[in-house]
């Protein structure tokens, strides 16, 4: 039984060549008041139960440079480790994605190379 509902809403502005040149976001948790707050990428995954399997969104904004999409990427995959963990309780697996994550981080220069 459901106990409680919040809705998340997402308008993305467009250009005349259906490019993204804005995203807004709100949450009514969070922003009662219906204020939004700006972004610059968002990627959503939903599974699909009848066909077992993900539904991906993911856009971002012309604008937005490739550092801020490696930054972007890399805290993407340090919190897709810490999920499926969580998710899971699978370890090993969680320790495998998150070194991935690091190495990523390490190789586009968001994080310090190991010495």
């Amino acid at each position: 039984m459901v106990a409680h509902t919040s809705e998340i809403k997402i308008k993305v502005g467009l250009d005349a060549e259906k490019v993204p040149v804005s995203i807004d976001w709100s949450a009514s948790d969070m922003h009662p008041n219906g204020a939004t707050e700006a972004c610059k990428a968002m990627m959503i995954a939903l599974f699909d139960d009848a066909h077992k399997d993900t539904l991906r969104i993911d856009l971002w904004t012309k604008d937005m440079q490739v550092i801020e999409m490696d930054r972007f990427m890399y805290r993407i995959l340090q919190s897709l480790s810490e999920t499926y963990l969580r998710a899971t309780n699978n370890r090993d697996m969680a320790e495998q994605m998150a070194q991935f994550a690091h190495y990523f981080g390490q190789q586009t220069e968001i994080i310090e190379k190991d010495k």
